[in-house]
């Protein structure tokens, strides 16, 4: 009985569907991964295992180049950010510079599409990007400098005399982009040498290069520039939440019920009233927190705030509401609203207040009004190096600001980038 022979089509179209699916399975688990390194119910290890799902549909697609690549730059023509970080990815591996040329070019297409090629330089080994941040910084095109100073920052990596060279070309300081990136990558990577650069930056009238350079200012050690941040921390604005997360570390514990107390009488900042109390770490907030949980509009990130302060977390002690009146979930299919964002609490579970009022009742009592705490213990670099280990993404993130006012010499740590083996 003879075995029929698969048609040669036949096979090559089902080794395209194979390479298809590793291209679209690697962009959709990036996308999760984009979404995850936000998260509160997503601790490191959880980031790492969908790493570990990215790299095997990446290494899917490197078998045959031949076969994949055709399939990559199909879908660089969507202009979506996962699609460029895989195709970012292939090109590089491949060496083919060709390739290389085109993500980068289509990196540079939109916001979108260049979050996927600098999450591909980042996610890159030295050993395959490192000649290309040194082709990127030599470029004359200063969007190619931004990405090289974007590479450097997610990779926490110092150009050296290159960043001074471009905080010193006036074409550079134009390029709003390139220039607060820049500023940025100061703080980051403390660069003390460079602080001079911040303070001719501080006066700047666009509102991005002003933030950027008050912010790596705080970094390195100039706390006074945290007056500076007011207006960020005060109204809404893109930077609002790095501006609150920098700022309520900084101000003394006076200071900062002052700027909450300021802040608490406009009704439309009732949310970053309660995310800058618990940055703050005042236990002698608590029972508010506990008060505006029953509020639904505010009651899970109070209750964020709430373990953020006091380290007791709800679904250890049993605090989770399961009964509560959901909120309705954003976007919906209700065709007259507009409104398309996601809910910013949606993986944060709903507190049970009674509960949570008697347990403070108890617990309350181990802490001291006027001290600032973290997840219930005072502040010290054990706690925030093993938090930077243990804890989910928001109080790793928290986590890595408040160690960096430890060390002003040491790079602030990058929450979101790739996890290494050794942390």
């Amino acid at each position: 009985m003879s075995t029929a022979t698969p048609h040669p089509q036949n096979l090559i179209k089902a080794y395209v569907e194979i390479f298809e699916q590793f291209a679209d399975n690697a962009s959709y688990l990036w996308l999760l991964r984009s979404i995850a390194v936000e998260q509160p119910h997503y601790a490191r290890e959880d980031i790492q295992e969908l790493e570990h799902r990215i790299d095997a549909q990446l290494d899917g697609l490197m078998i045959s180049i031949e076969q994949s690549w055709p399939i990559c730059l199909d879908a660089l023509e969507l202009q979506e950010s996962g699609n460029t970080f895989t195709a970012a990815i292939l090109a590089f591996r491949s060496h083919d510079v060709k390739n290389i040329q085109t993500v980068i070019e289509v990196g540079l297409a939109n916001a979108e599409t260049e979050k996927g090629l600098i999450s591909a330089l980042g996610w890159l080994p030295e050993k395959l990007i490192q000649s290309w941040i040194e082709k990127l910084l030599g470029s004359k095109d200063l969007n190619h400098k931004y990405l090289a100073l974007a590479a450097c920052s997610v990779r926490r990596q110092n150009p050296g005399e290159a960043l001074a060279r471009i905080l010193d070309r006036d074409d550079c300081r134009q390029h709003e982009k390139l220039y607060s990136r820049a500023l940025r990558l100061i703080g980051e990577i403390r660069r003390q040498d460079l602080m001079p650069y911040l303070n001719s930056a501080m006066n700047s009238r666009q509102p991005d290069i002003r933030f950027w350079s008050h912010w790596s200012g705080i970094l390195l050690g100039n706390r006074n520039a945290v007056e500076n941040l007011k207006p960020y921390v005060f109204n809404e604005n893109p930077h609002q939440q790095k501006a609150i997360n920098i700022a309520f570390r900084v101000l003394t514990i006076d200071q900062s019920r002052q700027w909450i107390a300021e802040l608490g009488k406009d009704g439309n900042q009732s949310r970053a009233v309660v995310k800058a109390t618990g940055v703050l770490g005042d236990p002698h907030a608590v029972n508010w927190l506990i008060s505006k949980m029953e509020f639904p509009a505010d009651s899970r990130l109070a209750a964020e705030s709430f373990t953020n302060i006091t380290g007791i977390v709800l679904e250890q002690y049993d605090l989770i509401n399961s009964h509560t009146e959901f909120l309705p979930d954003h976007p919906n299919d209700d065709p007259d609203d507009d409104d398309v964002s996601l809910d910013e609490d949606e993986n944060l579970p709903w507190p049970a207040v009674e509960k949570i009022k008697n347990i403070w009742i108890n617990h309350g009592r181990n802490f001291i009004a006027g001290q600032r705490y973290f997840m219930g213990r005072s502040i010290e670099p054990k706690l925030l190096r093993d938090k930077l280990k243990t804890a989910n993404q928001r109080q790793r993130h928290a986590a890595a600001l408040e160690l960096a006012f430890f060390d002003l010499n040491v790079p602030l740590p990058n929450t979101r980038a790739k996890v290494t083996i050794d942390g």
